[in-house]
């Protein structure tokens, strides 16, 4: 992706990747970036822990609207497991709660790859933004709460082990939106029969953002005063794109639906499955969505480059 210089200023409308560093939380950069940048909106885009680095997508002004796809996306994480241990946090932040001196062979952690490759039931850790009857789990688990948390499902689609040191074993894991890496490195630990934790965990990848397109929050703490900033449609580069003539513009801005049928450009049945941009004149000019044959604006950016 093609990166822009542009010059600080608070009308912002874009995407800034923080290569996020370790300890500090995803909403603290957040907070730095908003003092250093004062844009008329900011969000982050797929929570990192304090223990975590790498990429953390951060929308500005309209960009806002788009972290839910990001969001969705697919991401990819390398990380360490620390093998004889269990955690209360499934990382070297929580208290060891089971130990081990059993560890696995390089042959043994392979064998076991595949059990978690595919859709998978995963137990989030207690300590995690899960919300429970309205509360954060991690307030929950801190205030003293003995708390069961139901597996879900998540996607994994690629998990490789890239180095074993006996004690250590590093791994890359490519996994779908919701999936926890430290419940992973846990359970790997578990079926190996050694416990585990997780040592490092770096993300590469948070849909279509990755760690060549970063920049360092260390940047912002300088008096420098410009930044790289990717277009809003960088995040919609994989949607399906639904080209409309002047008087359709103005239709869908103005919140109007049109059916199909009436479409000066028809398109297939494919790009109108799901979410799919709508585009004007070479401009994206928000998102749509097709029911019941019927093309309806889902969100719509007001006047500003994407």
């Amino acid at each position: 992706m093609s990166k822009n210089t542009l010059r600080i200023k608070k009308n912002l409308n874009g995407w800034l990747i923080i290569d996020k560093p370790l300890h500090i939380g995803s909403t603290p950069v957040v907070s730095k970036l908003k003092w250093s940048l004062s844009p008329c909106k900011i969000g982050h885009a797929g929570t990192l822990d304090p223990l975590a680095t790498g990429v953390l997508p951060i929308a500005l002004g309209q960009a806002t609207k788009l972290i839910p796809f990001v969001m969705d996306g697919k991401k990819i994480y390398e990380f360490q497991v620390t093998f004889g241990c269990e955690t209360t946090t499934d990382d070297a932040a929580g208290e060891v709660i089971n130990n081990s001196q059993n560890r696995p062979t390089e042959e043994q952690i392979k064998n076991i790859l595949p059990h978690f490759i595919g859709t998978i039931l995963q137990i989030p850790p207690i300590y995690s933004a899960l919300k429970i009857n309205g509360e954060r789990a991690y307030d929950l688990a801190r205030n003293g709460q003995d708390l069961q948390l139901s597996p879900r499902p998540v996607q994994i689609d690629t998990l490789e082990l890239l180095k074993f040191t006996g004690d250590t074993a590093d791994f890359r894991v490519s996994c779908g939106k919701g999936t926890y890496v430290r419940s992973l490195g846990r359970d790997i630990g578990r079926m190996l029969g050694c416990f585990g934790h997780i040592t490092v965990l770096r993300r590469l990848k948070c849909g279509p953002f990755q760690i060549s397109d970063t920049t360092p929050l260390s940047v912002f703490e300088t008096k420098q005063d410009t930044i790289k900033l990717l277009p809003m449609n960088t995040a919609l580069n994989n949607f399906p794109t639904l080209i409309l003539s002047e008087a359709e513009e103005k239709r869908l801005k103005q919140g109007q639906r049109i059916p199909v049928r009436q479409l000066s450009t028809q398109p297939t049945i494919t790009d109108l499955q799901d979410v799919f941009c709508l585009k004007y004149q070479d401009k994206i000019i928000g998102l749509g969505k097709c029911i019941h044959n019927i093309i309806q604006p889902y969100r719509i950016f007001n006047d500003t480059d994407t």
